[in-house]
């Protein structure tokens, strides 16, 4: 199976923070990107530590960051991610994102809108 080009981050590069809620669950999600402005990494840390969901959510932050710097497209990893469905789910902080899924479909929905719409191709440019 042929590997496939592994695209480093720079050694200092631009990130956006997002603070988050889903019903109790309060967190961080940080994305760290490339020159381009196109995501290269993230980082998931939740309020909860030694939780459950604060680990499973480090490992889905890492999978996604390998994921993007081996050239998955960000909008396969979205497409994957949005309508998943477990607990912690429900109401969010996010007036744009109302009600969620789970922590991937909340996820997949902010990466959509934050990297993946043409507003936000334009704010790469700049």
């Amino acid at each position: 199976m042929p590997s496939l080009p592994t695209r480093k981050m720079p050694p200092e590069r631009r990130s956006v923070t997002k603070r988050f809620s889903i019903g109790n669950l309060k967190g961080y999600i940080t994305v760290g990107m490339y020159d381009d402005g196109t995501p290269g990494e993230v980082f998931m840390t939740l309020r909860k530590p030694g939780s459950l969901e604060r680990g499973l959510a480090h490992s889905l932050a890492i999978m996604i960051s390998l994921l993007l710097q081996n050239g998955i497209p960000l909008s396969k990893v979205v497409s994957k991610l949005k309508g998943l469905q477990f607990d912690p789910a429900g109401v969010t902080s996010d007036r744009e994102i109302p009600m969620a899924g789970s922590i991937a479909d909340y996820l997949g929905r902010w990466l959509e809108r934050r990297f993946l719409t043409p507003e936000a191709e334009t704010q790469a440019k700049v």
